[in-house]
């Protein structure tokens, strides 16, 4: 009895472990299905995802056609077929991304294994075993991350992709969309942006230049990087060689060929990088982004060259400048009109991308003062009207001058000259401080104004391109400025989408006003008492005045001769004062160094005759008397970004 029982024993236990194995298997594959589904569940539309996308791309020009910065993503016509190409170019590649990628499903499990053991072995990751086929859904579908998900997704993208299409469709689908840096997708785009020429007649080396930037763009490229780029070409004509794609002798000749070296020159200088980013930044307010377009600035290359170049010279390390703690700089230059020509926002746009040109709402100090000056001439002041500087008390405040001492009676012209603290608030008091606001106003300065005395010294806040475009219409015979960098902006195709129209808002001081605040701010320069005598150019017509803010914190020059207008900036970004520097020591200096070159060398002697007002009362004119804070503050945001 107890034998015959046994068999059923063992079929019993057979057929449990069947059963159990059969309910595994069905959760296994359950679960395996579940993972697939959630790993698949975000992979984008396959179909769609194919059709290259791209951020339009901004081209920035200067006025006189230089390219200074460009935005966006770089395509080129596509390639329809790697027979379109030069053999050299897809060998190079297939030599150092995959050569079995002929023979692999999408997926290369020897490479993956060979990768393995040299990670392994090195205690790093050293190489990859990605095929051009996962790196070409990659590239279409998915994005950089390096997850565990998103590397199951760009596998099983692999196999669609091997699934649906030919070899060559997948090669050409990923020459067309690989990224060489800089913006740059596709061989196409990348031939013309690094060499300058079509993708069909690339040669040899370049073909291997390139195919060695898809380890690193940033590194092997071969306009900011020549010699590393030109080693790991070498390295490349290597792998073809050992591919078979290329013999010895022809690995020689291409190492003769220089002609990699005519690749295309840096767009802009380190500090000009400051204004050309400030009109990237400003195109979206012009146009709408939904195309391709080229930028026409007012920029002349030649002032923002001489412009940086004076920089440099002030700025060194271990100069005068960084032994006076005087941190960071900026200038602008402009012509009478407000039309933008050099721009330096900071010493070094690596550091820092900050543009204090335009950005830094700083105190301008007694360069405030031409505003006080022409209020005070609006209500009947005249240059040679006599006023007191003595001891001054109001409202419970006293100002101190400079030199901590008074000088008794002295001209209104003389007072500006010496730049006397306790004249400009007494002027301020007399022509009132709405009507000084609102000159400022006239004047194009839009940052908060107090109405306390302390008003006449500058104690509020602006801009350099603001205080630099008040100057200028001082410069122009007293029309408004509203400054502007941007010309004109047109299409890939050159339809024109905007273009500038208009010179300002007209007349905001009379012309008599205008020649005596010229007379005296040239008597700033040229009196060698003025706090500007630094400034002098022998046998030039210049005017300006200089700013100093409380504990030396800001130093300001600001001045024009008939034809350019220029404003210069010192100061720590952190508002820490400096060693002594006043407006009229480096900024000065700095100013006289930059007009020298820049400003046209024609010798005047009188300033331009100031056109005379065709109507009694002129559209500006009118304007200014109607204008309010808000309505003065639009015009100052198109005098920026345009209209």
């Amino acid at each position: 009895m107890s034998k015959k029982s046994k068999p059923k024993k063992k079929r019993s236990n057979l057929k449990t472990i069947v059963y159990w194995g059969a309910v595994a298997s069905v959760w296994g594959v359950i679960a395996l299905t579940g993972l697939l589904a959630l790993v698949a569940w975000d992979v984008p539309d396959v179909d769609t995802a194919i059709v290259a996308t791209k951020k339009p791309t901004v081209r920035v020009f200067s006025a006189d056609g230089v390219l200074l910065a460009r935005s966006g993503d770089v395509y080129a016509e596509p390639v329809t077929s790697i027979s379109e190409l030069p053999p050299q170019l897809p060998h190079a590649i297939l030599a150092t991304e995959d050569r079995r990628f002929y023979d692999h499903i999408g997926i290369d499990f020897i490479s993956i294994a060979r990768a393995a053991f040299v990670n392994l072995k090195s205690g790093g990751i050293r190489q990859g075993g990605s095929t051009i086929t996962q790196q070409a859904a990659k590239n279409l579908f998915l994005s950089s991350d390096r997850t565990l998900k998103r590397k199951v997704q760009e596998t099983l993208l692999a196999l669609w992709l091997e699934a649906k299409f030919s070899k060559d469709q997948i090669f050409t689908i990923y020459l067309n969309r690989v990224y060489f840096g800089s913006g740059v997708y596709g061989v196409a785009a990348a031939s013309q942006h690094y060499f300058s020429r079509d993708v069909k007649k690339l040669g040899t080396f370049e073909a291997a230049m390139l195919a060695g930037m898809l380890k690193g763009p940033n590194k092997y490229n071969p306009i900011s990087n020549p010699d590393i780029a030109a080693a790991r070409a070498q390295q490349v004509l290597l792998n073809m060689v050992a591919a078979g794609y290329l013999n010895e002798k022809d690995a020689d000749l291409a190492r003769a060929n220089k002609t990699w070296k005519n690749v295309r020159p840096k767009t802009s200088s380190v500090a000009g990088r400051h204004f050309a980013n400030w009109v990237l930044s400003l195109v979206p307010d012009f146009v709408t982004l939904d195309r391709d377009v080229v930028v026409t600035t007012t920029l002349n290359t030649r002032t923002q060259k001489l412009a940086e170049r004076t920089i440099k010279v002030w700025m060194k390390a271990g100069g005068t400048a960084e032994k006076r703690n005087a941190g960071e700089v900026a200038l602008v230059a402009m012509d009478p009109s407000g039309a933008l020509l050099a721009m330096i926002g900071g010493k070094n746009l690596k550091r820092s991308g900050f543009n204090r040109a335009v950005q830094a709402q700083r105190q301008p100090g007694s360069a405030f003062k031409p505003v006080v000056y022409l209020a005070g001439l609006e209500a009947g002041l005249k240059p040679e009207t006599k006023l007191t500087d003595a001891p001054l008390t109001i409202d419970g405040w006293s100002p101190k001058n400079f030199k901590r001492e008074f000088i008794g009676d002295v001209s209104l012209s003389d007072a500006l000259v010496r730049s006397i603290n306790t004249v400009a608030v007494t002027v301020s008091e007399r022509a009132g401080r709405e009507n000084v606001k609102d000159a400022a106003r006239r004047l194009g300065l839009s940052g908060p104004l107090v109405s306390t005395p302390a008003l006449a010294l500058g104690v509020g806040e602006t801009t350099l391109v603001e205080l630099t475009s008040a100057y200028a219409v001082f410069a122009n015979g007293g029309f408004g400025v509203w400054p502007y960098a941007i010309s004109e902006i047109k299409g890939a195709d050159g339809t024109v989408l905007y273009t500038r129209t208009g010179s300002g808002p007209g007349r905001m001081v009379k012309p008599q006003d205008v020649g005596h605040m010229r007379d005296m701010l040239s008597s700033v320069i040229t009196n060698q008492k003025g706090t500007g005598k630094n400034a002098r150019l022998r046998g030039r017509l210049v005017a300006g005045k200089t700013g100093t803010s409380q504990d030396y914190r800001d130093a300001w020059f600001v001045g024009f001769t008939p034809d350019l207008v220029a404003g210069v900036w010192m100061g720590n970004d952190d508002a820490s004062p400096m060693k002594g520097v006043t407006g009229g020591s480096l900024p000065a200096l700095i100013w006289k160094d930059f007009m020298a070159a820049a400003a046209p060398t024609s010798l005047v002697k009188n300033w331009p005759a100031i056109v005379p007002d065709s109507k009694a009362e002129p559209e500006g004119e009118k304007a200014r008397k109607k204008s309010s804070g808000p309505n003065i503050f639009e015009q100052l945001f198109e005098s920026i970004f345009g209209k």
